[in-house]
């Protein structure tokens, strides 16, 4: 856990404290940037023991810049982190004793050696090899030459090169169980070595997925059309290319009349939507627009409507007496009509933010004027408080985060996480140019803001339009 000793603990190096804390890892707190003239290390020295309960020796003072102490966390890394450990077929982790007769002491049996089972923790693309695979061998033995299982998408491959990382790529004749290396198999997409995945090969009673795979979901979408039309075949290659060394990218092809052919893509937050941007116009030189980002809601309706929407994700639910169709909709465009859906339901995300004291009361107006329900407030220290609301994602995908910065004067942090989805007032709004309804400019929003939100379209569409010699009128309409 690595802590700035400037700005002291910011809320997404909370949200990933909790996550490791959930999994039972060993913590090691390092405080970093000790060096700066700006660095109060007795201050944020006092929040990491607050924290997470430990002694102020277990905290390792570092520089990565000019080098202080590094040597100390490698240390560490080895001296307080555990040997690694096998698995039972269930899938819970066990001591490393694959001689223990089987249920002796545990009331479980343990995975033979002559059953391979490892975890995918990353992967990645080389122009020459294909994916490049990097597991965690739980147990047995693989060689280059063996056939192995893709459990996620039952892909049977062979083995070309195994190895391990020294730090680049070194060919081992074999992995052996509690070893981490890479594998080359001749793949040639990411999406079928996907990241938690099991690779199994063995006897067939033995095969059990790993726990904790699952499949990446995207929470942001937005339209990317390319700036020149002409320009879309090689934004097609460009996108293809990233989803190799990012596999948590999604995209569908869509058409708009106002921007023609491009793209609905899936993000895992704004983050990673201005990184995929910035990196289709620095790896590819390719200028794209980005339209404004939309959350997945979910449309419920009456009766089975399974063959009427046979392209768009769906669910059939029996509630109480009455039958729905559970829509999930990432484009407002594909909203059915008005009067054949009963309610919308958008998602609700847990957020923590992280800020002076002082400020605390401005944080929680913003979160307020967002549609935020306020859950509990903690204290850090005398000078520092959490704030946790749930909150729609709708509401924090836009400006809020560039809000919480400029009121907080910069101090405020937030992290976020999926929580459920949640009925609520929503509505579609349209926007009209010259009597013309314009796709890419619809969006879905809660019935109280519709005015605002269709007010500054207009004024922003008012000044992008060039103008014309005759009169173009510009609309929002529900």
């Amino acid at each position: 856990m690595v802590v700035d000793a400037t700005q002291g603990i910011e809320a997404q190096t909370l949200s990933n404290l909790y996550m490791a804390i959930e999994h039972n890892l060993v913590i090691i707190p390092v405080l970093n940037k000790i060096d700066l003239p700006s660095a109060d290390v007795p201050r944020v020295t006092r929040e990491i023991i607050s924290l997470i309960g430990c002694d102020e020796a277990d905290i390792i003072p570092v520089s990565a810049k000019v080098g202080t102490n590094v040597e100390k966390v490698l240390d560490a890394i080895i001296a307080r982190i555990p040997e690694p450990r096998k698995m039972n077929t269930n899938g819970e982790i066990i001591a490393a004793d694959s001689s223990l007769p089987s249920g002796e002491g545990l009331g479980v049996r343990v995975v033979p050696d002559s059953v391979k089972l490892g975890l995918i923790f990353d992967s990645q693309y080389d122009s020459y090899r294909g994916v490049v695979i990097y597991i965690k061998l739980f147990s047995g033995e693989i060689k280059r030459g063996d056939k192995i299982t893709l459990m996620s998408t039952n892909t049977v491959v062979d083995i070309l090169e195994v190895g391990c990382f020294k730090p680049e790529y070194h060919p081992l004749p074999s992995l052996k169980s509690g070893e981490i290396g890479y594998i080359v198999t001749g793949i040639k997409t990411l999406q079928e070595a996907r990241v938690g995945d099991t690779i199994f090969a063995g006897a067939g009673q033995y095969k059990h997925p790993i726990p904790g795979f699952q499949k990446v979901t995207p929470y942001v979408f937005a339209g990317v059309y390319p700036v020149d039309t002409a320009d879309y075949n090689q934004l097609k290659t460009d996108i293809e290319k990233l989803k190799m060394s990012d596999s948590s990218l999604t995209n569908e092809h869509e058409v708009s009349p106002a921007l023609g052919h491009g793209f609905r893509c899936g993000f895992l937050g704004l983050l990673h939507m201005e990184i995929v941007k910035e990196r289709l116009d620095r790896e590819f030189d390719l200028d794209v627009i980005l339209t404004s980002p939309q959350v997945t809601y979910q449309v419920m309706m009456p009766g089975d409507h399974s063959h009427d929407f046979k392209n768009t994700p769906l669910k059939i639910e029996q509630l109480g007496e009455k039958t729905y169709t559970r829509l999930w909709i990432r484009n407002p465009e594909h909203l059915p009509e008005p009067g054949t859906y009963e309610w919308i339901e958008e998602p609700i995300v847990k957020l923590e933010i992280i800020t002076r004291s002082d400020m605390v009361g401005e944080m929680m107006k913003l979160a307020q004027e967002h549609r935020g329900i306020y859950k509990n407030q903690t204290y850090i220290d005398e000078t520092r408080s959490i704030i946790t609301y749930e909150i729609p994602m709708a509401e924090i995908i836009t400006d809020f985060y560039d809000d919480l910065k400029s009121r907080s004067s910069g101090y405020a942090s937030m992290s976020y996480e999926q929580l459920n989805y949640k009925r609520d007032d929503l509505v579609k709004i349209d926007i009209l140019v010259n009597n013309e309804r314009i796709s890419a400019f619809s969006t879905i929003t809660h019935r109280s803001k519709s005015f605002h939100v269709g007010v500054e379209l207009c004024a922003k569409l008012k000044e992008a339009i060039p103008k014309q010699l005759f009169s173009i009128p510009i609309q929002a309409a529900i």
